[in-house]
Formats: C-alpha cells, structure tokens, sequence
C-alpha cells in the first residue's frame, strides 16, 4: 500500500475543531498522517438529536437497561436491503449466492481456511458481487489471513464502506495500524463517507498505537457527521483517551453518552484503574448497580485488578459474593482476576482453593498460580506447579525466574535459564534482565562477567532494562570500574533516569556514600535526574540507609510538589526514611496522610517502632492492622514477634501465642526467620532453657541464624554454659557468612583461648571471607563524613584525636572504665585500650561534638552493632559533655542522655 503523500497531522490541525479545546492535551510526536476533512457528502446519516460536549460531568443521565457490550467487528450488518444480490433475480443464482455465503460463514466458525479458499475459487467464476466480495474479506479476516483479504479488497472494482471498514478493523487488529490508518484516508479521498462501524475501526487503530492527535481529529468528525451518540462510538472514543492518560477526556465522553450500555462502564471503570484512581472506580461501580445494569465478567475483572491495586481486602470480598451471586466466579478471566488479588490480599489457602474450584483454566491461570507461591515465599510449591503445567510458554517461564529472584534463589534461577536456552524458549527483556539480577544475588565476580558476556554478544545491552540490571549486577559484584564504565557509555538518546538511579544505589551499597549523594546533587541541577515515583522510591531509601535526613526532607517536598506521593511505593519509602532518621512523628503522619495502605505499608510502620525499640506502639500498629482485614505476611509476623522484646510488661505469653497462631490463623509457615525472632525474644527474657528447647523441636534443620539468635541472648544474659553449646553448633554448621565466624572468635577471645580464636579466624582466611568492617559515618553542612577504627584520613583528625584524648579522660573521671575481653589480640594491655579508643564510633562522636553548636544533639550512623565498650563510653560522653548522642546501629536507635540509654543496656 502506497502511503499518501499530504500534509502532517500537526500542520493541519488548527483549522479542525477540537473537542476539547478548553484543556488540550500534550501532543505526541506527529505522524505523517493527512487531516481529517470535515467535508461530508450532501446526505449524510441525520442522528436523533445533536449531541454536545461540555465541561461538567453529570451522572445524572437517565440510563436505559443493559444492551450487549460493542464489538469492533469487522464484518458489519450488510446495509442493503435487498437479499438477493442478483441484479436479474434468478431464483438459481439467488440459490448458489446464498450458499456461497453459508460456506463462508461455515469456514469461519470453524477455522477452516481451505474451505474459504475453494469458495473464493468459486466466486471468482460468477460475475462480480461487492456483497459477495465483502463477505469473502470478513471470512478472511476471522482467519487471520490478512494478506488474502487484502488481495480480495483490491480486486473489487467498487468497494463500499462496508468493505473499507472490514478492512481497516481487519488492519487494526493484526498489528498494522499504519496501513488501517492510510486505508481510512483512502476511503475518505474517494468521496466515501465513514459509519458508525467505521469510526469504531479507525479508532482501534488509534488506540494500539496512542495516537492521540488522530484521534481527536477522529473525535471531531464524529461529532460533525452526528455519531457522537452512538454508544460503540464513544465507548471506543473513552477507550483511546483512556489508553492516552486523558482521563479528563473520557469522563466528559462519558458524562455526555445519551445512551450507556455496560461495556461504557466497564471502559471508564478500566480507564481509572489503570491511572490507580481506585476510590473514583469503586463510586462509578456503585452508581452503575445503582442504575440497575447487569455486571459481566470484564466489570468483575476490572474490579478485582482495582481491589489488588488499592488493597481492599473488604471490597474484594463483597466483589467475589457478587462473582458468585450472578454465576461468573467460574469464567476464566474473573478466575484470574481473582487468584492474583487473593495472591495479593489474602492467603495461599485462599488462593490454593479457589484454583480447585476453577472449572478451566489456562496458561495465565498457571503462571498467576506460580506467581502467587512465589509472592507467599512457597518456592518448592512455585516449582511443583510449574512441572504440572499442561503447556507453558515464555510468560510462565519468566513467573519462575522472576519468582527465584526475589526469594534469593540465585543459583536455581541460573538453572532455570540454562534450561530455556536449551530448550529454546524465547528470551524476552524481562527473562534477561532477571537472570542478570540472580548473577547479581550471587555476588560472585566471575561468573558476572560470564553473563555480562553473553549480554554484548547478543548486542541486547543497549535495552534500557537490561543495561540498567547490568549495572546493577555490577555494583553488587564490587565491579564498580564497569559500572562507572556502563554509566558513561549510556546511550545519550535514552532516558538516563533510571540508569542514574543505580549507580546511586551502587555508590551508596558499596560504602561510596559521598559519591552517591554527589552524583544525584550534579545531575539534579542539570535536570537530567527525573524524580519520578522509582528514582523518588529509590532515592528516600537511600536517605534512610545514611540517616540523610535535609535531603530526604527535599525528596519529600519535591514528591509533594509533583503529585507523586500518593504513590503508595513513594510514601512508604517516605515513612521509612523519616523513621530511619530520627523522627518516628513524621513517618507516623505521612501514613495517616496516605490514601491507601498496602501491607508494605503496615510492615514499614511496625519496622520504625522496632528501630526505636518502642514495642508496645508496634503491637498497637498490629491491633489496627488486623481490624483493617489486610493480611499481614511473613515480614510482618518477624517485626510483630520481634517487637514483644521491646514491651515495658513481660509479653512472652502473648508472643509465644502468637508464634503458635500464625499456620492455624493466618496460614503462614513459619520459616528459619520467624524462629530467630522467638528465639530471640525468649532470650531477652530470660527464658534461655526454653529457647534452646524449641530450636530442637523445630520441623526443620535451623539456619544459623537461629543459634546466633540465641548466642546473643546468652551475651545479654552472661550465660556462659549454653553459649559453648551454641558455638558448637554454629561452628558445625560451618556457615558461610563471615560474621558468625567473628562472633566465635570473639567468644574464644574474651574467654582467653587466644588459640581457638586464631584457628576460627585462619579459616575464615582460608575460606575466603573477610570481616565487614564497622563504620560510623556522620552529617554535617549537607557532607558525609566517614570513620573507620583508628582512622586518621578526616582532615581535621589531629583535632578530632585530641578531643577524643580528652574526652576519655573526663569519662574516666566520672567512672568510665574500658572493657577490654572483646579485643580480638594478644596485646599487652595497654594496646588493648589503645584498639578501644580509636573506634569508629568514639570518633564520630568526637567530631559531632566539635563540629555540633551548643545543645544540638549529636546523630550518628553506625553499620554495624555498637560494641559493649562503646556504648558504655557514649553513656558517660553524653555526662560530660552535657549533650543527647543518638545512634543508630545494626540493632536500632540508641538514645543516651544523663548517663543512660533507651535501650536500657539489652541490644
């Protein structure tokens, strides 16, 4: 098809009424369409009243009862009367017409292509008939052989609007919206006038490709020849404004509609849920059973996705009962609709369940199965289901990689994605850019450089995604070089956004912090950095992890501005920040503020009281939280259990209850993580015997993190005998984290087997692993400012070491005195306090109080947990030096003021 060689949209569009022209939109770059003439032909279809646009919405219309939702056909009613096509009225030809039609219809019910074709053959023997030709098209169309009915197209000598449409819908549909738009000009250049069907197909094209400037064009047509009332007009008209983020468009289309049938909702209802205006879905689904309209299975799909969306645990419900009320619970696509919202807000019981009821199902209904377990942590189960698909495809493929991911499963994921290439499945962006984050999961350098290999190779590191996700693997991996050499090789056509994100995060994750904030504050000013909802998410976490508080502050207000905080994954970023940097007030006010809560939300506010170790406020956060009816996940249940250590009333009772409830109640295993917060929380109160009984009657083998649990409840406690036990088995275990190797050895040392302690800490050499050093980093005017022990890099360190000699001094005097067992060598002990003095902590301190103006407390960061010695130095510092220190370190806030912490000495 030749394209039409006239004009661009853009330069003809100021003569042609808009119908919006009060609020016009943002046009996308123009297309080298012509412009619509808003000539009509001398008699023109007269509609019963003229329809007009106007800027209020009233629902108010009377609306008739339901009628049957529009279909974009491509095969409209044949709008000539008379049933035989034959000029001369032959009863015989009349016969084989009619016949031949029958036959056309039969191929297309069944799918059969050769019988169309042997009729075609038949046609072509009879003398031309453009009703014959038409249905010839259709029938071609409904098999998808695109091309034939094409050719069938461009033999007809005189096509009418009938076999335009066909055509153009045809087009439409099977993804050539150029050629569908070229056709619908063609038509009109051949003094051929559009219908109502016509308008529905042109509007389809518009719709798969978003243009939106066309389609207003379309738009003004529509009204000028006198559609506008026909509901399949503006239902597709709703559709494309819908499609183009012009919600504003759509509901004036909507509010006009003199007549609406259901499928009109179902358009508007769909348009709002996919701009996240779920509260505006739900009153327009109220009004819609307040008219009297029956429901189909597209209401009931849509209103599921704006339930998952908005976590409305209690409207999803009432939805089911009307799924089941008006007999739709077993159409497939309202099935589907409903396991990803129970996936979302309910239980794997619920979600098990209603896949055994489901009387079909499908490969979406498979993957969404898949990604359900992997959403409620069940990998195996994920795997299990996965195996017993009857057919499966890319999608479901990619539900398990993704699945693998983020359960931590990067080794399984890697085999997962040897398997597709071997078996050639089809590699999509999303199959890529997983299986370059699992080689990020599993830190290994090597292996990294393997897959990033294999991403040149192919030449797909130029996809925004999968270049993003190398970087991302790359700052994981500590190949900050690459990184560095990724980011300035970006192509400069692409949007740098989200590149930038990650090498922020990549900056901040490998202890680089003043590169990270220096980098965002260069490109912020350049406005190259787009605070969108991700880099926004991505940027507060970041002010959260250095306790980067004026700066987190900005990002708040710059969300405000732009209308991106009720975001739902904004604002919780928002509450973590603020209750990461000393002020649970305002993280507790942004979640008062937020529209709507997902369980992100929730579990983000019970973290922040953890952090402040303020117990009984989180169990208040758990009491409202169960009366919302959203279902809390295993996140949730580590806080809340890990919370009943911070209570001021003994609560073991009720934590142990708890525990007890969470597979009979709320349908949760509990895994190793849950086990290490009961343990620890039996710990803090004594109950050490208890505690080492319920790790052997566990169902399962425990991780190391159950007996590091409890190792460090026998520190708090003194409790040297069940310690050795635990150390024997920590040992045992052989684990791979380094940590528990650094804990042992210190154990070893305190207690003088200055021996033990050597040999754990030469394998921990042998194996390979490095202990993560502490560090304790502070801000101040908008800088960063790093301490490592006994470091002497900070430009004013001969300052902040003769403070720090004095103030050990002072403390001494008022009655500090070093605690020396947990220094890992055998020095003298004069050395031994010359290693305590300098650590990290003492001097972020020191400099907080040189640098700090009088009575402004002193706020530091710490990565790792305050050392017993330091934190009874920061008790007597804040005495002597009459100031409030507050730390946060591994365990949480620490809040010393007059010679006491709020941690009352158990963290």
């Amino acid at each position: 098809m030749n394209a039409v060689s006239q004009p661009t949209i853009a330069a003809l569009l100021p003569p042609l009424p808009n119908p919006f022209s009060n609020h016009p939109p943002k046009p996308p770059p123009p297309h080298s369409y012509p412009s619509l003439s808003l000539s009509v032909s001398p008699s023109p279809p007269k509609p019963k009243s003229k329809p007009q646009l106007h800027t209020h919405l009233n629902f108010s219309t009377s609306l008739p009862t339901q009628s049957r939702p529009p279909i974009l056909t491509a095969d409209p009613p044949n709008p000539n009367p008379n049933p035989n096509p034959n000029p001369n009225g032959s009863d015989q030809t009349h016969y084989i017409f009619s016949h031949l039609l029958d036959l056309l219809r039969l191929s297309a019910r069944h799918g059969d292509a050769e019988l169309a074709k042997a009729v075609h053959a038949s046609i072509l023997k009879l003398q031309e008939d453009t009703h014959l030709g038409n249905a010839l098209v259709s029938a071609y169309l409904k098999l998808g052989l695109v091309s034939d009915a094409y050719r069938v197209f461009q033999s007809l000598s005189c096509p009418n609007v009938v076999s335009y449409t066909a055509l153009v819908s045809g087009f439409a549909k099977a993804g050539r919206e150029e050629e569908a738009v070229e056709l619908f000009f063609r038509m009109r250049n051949s003094g051929i006038e559009p219908n109502e069907y016509s308008f529905v197909a042109i509007l389809t094209a518009c719709i798969r490709i978003l243009e939106l400037e066309l389609g207003l064009q379309v738009h003004a047509l529509v009204i000028k020849m006198g559609y506008l009332d026909c509901v399949f007009v503006s239902n597709a008209l709703m559709g494309l404004y819908g499609k183009c983020s012009c919600l504003d468009y759509a509901l004036k289309v909507f509010d006009e509609l003199p007549h609406r049938d259901i499928a009109s909702w179902n358009t508007i209802m769909s348009s709002l849920v996919n701009e996240f205006m779920h509260d505006k879905a739900f009153e327009l689904f109220s009004e819609l059973l307040q008219y009297g309209y029956v429901v189909d299975h597209i209401t009931l799909s849509t209103l599921f996705t704006a339930c998952t969306g908005s976590n409305a645990f209690i409207e999803g419900q009432e939805t089911h009962a009307l799924a089941v009320k008006t007999g739709l619970e077993g159409n497939l696509s309202v099935g589907n609709a409903l396991i990803a919202f129970y996936a979302k807000c309910g239980s794997v019981r619920d979600v098990t369940a209603l896949f055994k009821r489901m009387p079909t199902r499908d490969v979406i209904t498979w993957t969404e199965m898949i990604t359900a377990y992997m959403d409620f942590g069940l990998v195996d189960s994920a795997v299990e289901m996965f195996d017993q698909m009857p057919e499966s495809n890319s999608f479901s493929y990619n539900a398990v990689l993704v699945g693998f991911c983020q359960n931590g499963e990067g080794l399984r994921a890697l085999d997962l994605f040897m398997k597709m290439v071997k078996d050639g499945v089809e590699l999509t962006e999303i199959t890529l850019t997983s299986v370059v984050s699992a080689f990020g999961l599993l830190m290994d350098c090597k292996s990294s450089e393997q897959i990033h290999g294999f991403v040149i190779k192919f030449g797909l590191d130029s996809n925004a995604c999968i270049g993003a996700a190398l970087l991302d693997m790359c700052t994981r991996c500590g190949r900050m070089g690459d990184a560095k050499k990724l980011f300035h090789q970006w192509p400069t056509e692409q949007e740098k956004s989200i590149i930038l994100t990650s090498i922020i995060g990549g900056y901040a994750r490998n202890g680089q912090l003043d590169e990270a904030i220096s980098i965002f504050h260069q490109y912020q000013s350049e406005g190259i950095m787009v605070m969108d909802e991700v880099a926004s998410t991505s940027l507060l976490g970041l002010c959260g992890t250095l306790g980067y508080h004026e700066l987190g502050k900005q990002i708040h207000s710059h969300a405000i501005k732009y209308g991106i905080l009720t975001d739902v994954g904004v604002g919780n970023a928002t509450i973590s920040m603020y209750t990461k940097c000393w002020n649970m007030d305002e993280g507790v006010k942004i979640f008062s503020m937020m529209p709507t809560h997902d369980i992100v939300s929730w579990n983000v506010l019970l973290a922040g009281y953890l952090l402040h170790k303020q117990g009984d406020e989180a169990l208040a956060v758990w009491s409202k939280m169960e009366k919302t009816g959203i279902k809390p996940d295993k996140i949730t249940f580590i806080l809340i259990i890990s919370a009943h250590r911070h209570t001021n009333s003994n609560s073991v009772d009720n934590c142990r209850s708890l525990f007890l409830s969470m597979k009979a109640v709320y349908d949760i295993e509990p895994t190793s993580e849950h086990f290490a917060s009961f343990i620890s929380v039996l710990g803090s109160w004594g109950l050490l015997d208890e505690a080492e009984d319920t790790i052997s009657k566990m169902p399962f083998e425990p991780e190391v993190s159950v007996w590091r649990a409890l190792l460090d409840s026998c520190r708090i406690r003194m409790n040297t005998t069940v310690g050795k036990r635990v150390v024997k088995s920590i040992l045992a275990m052989e684990p791979k984290d380094p940590s528990s190797y650094i804990l042992v050895s210190n154990l070893y040392s305190a207690s003088g087997r200055w021996h033990c302690s050597e040999i754990v800490r030469d394998n921990m050499r042998k194996k390979g692993f490095r202990k993560h050093p502490g560090r304790s980093w502070i801000i101040h005017n908008n800088e960063i400012h790093p301490f490592y022990a006994r470091d002497k890099s900070h430009p004013l360190a001969n300052d902040i070491y003769s403070g720090l000699e004095i103030l050990i001094v002072e403390c001494m005097k008022a009655g500090y005195v070093p605690d020396t067992s947990f220094v890992l060598h055998e020095v003298e002990e004069h050395q031994k306090k010359d290693f305590l003095y300098y650590h990290s902590a003492k001097l972020a301190a020191t400099y907080g109080l040189l640098t700090n103006k009088p009575g402004k407390p002193i706020r530091f960061v710490k990565n790792i947990v305050l050392c017993g010695d330091c934190h009874t130095f920061l008790k007597y510092m804040s005495i002597v030096a009459k100031r409030a220190i507050h730390v946060r370190d591994a365990s949480g806030f620490h809040y010393f003021s007059n010679g006491q912490c709020s941690c009352k000495d158990y963290w």
